[in-house]
């Protein structure tokens, strides 16, 4: 085999690579359920302030020296905050609330912008609060295969502060 046999069979393989990626799902979602001995309520007053996230944060849980910074109202539509550690840096600010949920619009710069929910549904003498995030991953070939982790990488996470709201609702 030549040089150039031997180059272009890399390159045709690095085309062909990269434009599988292509086949990857562009949107991914990881979600997380538990029940808690909490009101619905009670979860969603928590849920609707920047105060009140902190006090669940799972990434204060994973990561003591985090840096937040608040900005906006204290509650509702606007509240956010700035934060940056070990697992990144960006924004996080409330963007809608509804009777059972809030949403919160993240951004994270280059990393992308998910829309991140915590809703809160009564179930028999408890309450279910499912944390879920959303990510369009684009056309970025890289992030589609990162896409692949992400239920992994966040999930653990998402349990975390799940069990950190049932201590701090109840």
């Amino acid at each position: 085999m030549t040089l150039t046999t031997i180059l272009a069979a890399g390159a045709a393989t690095l085309v062909l690579a990269t434009a599988g990626t292509y086949l990857l799902p562009r949107h991914v979602t990881v979600e997380r359920s538990a029940l808690v001995d909490a009101t619905p309520a009670a979860v969603l007053a928590l849920a609707s302030t920047t105060e009140g996230f902190q006090q669940f944060n799972p990434y204060i849980t994973a990561d003591p020296d985090l840096q937040i910074e608040a900005f906006g109202p204290a509650e509702g539509i606007g509240a956010g905050f700035r934060f940056d550690g070990r697992d990144g840096t960006g924004t996080q600010t409330i963007s809608e609330i509804s009777a059972n949920s809030v949403t919160y619009a993240i951004d994270l710069g280059a990393m992308g912008q998910p829309t991140q929910h915590i809703s809160a549904m009564p179930e028999g003498a408890q309450t279910r609060v499912t944390w879920s995030v959303e990510s369009d991953l684009g056309m970025n070939p890289v992030f589609r295969v990162f896409g692949l982790f992400m239920d992994r990488m966040l999930g653990g996470t998402y349990e975390t502060g799940l069990a950190n709201i049932a201590r701090v609702a109840a």
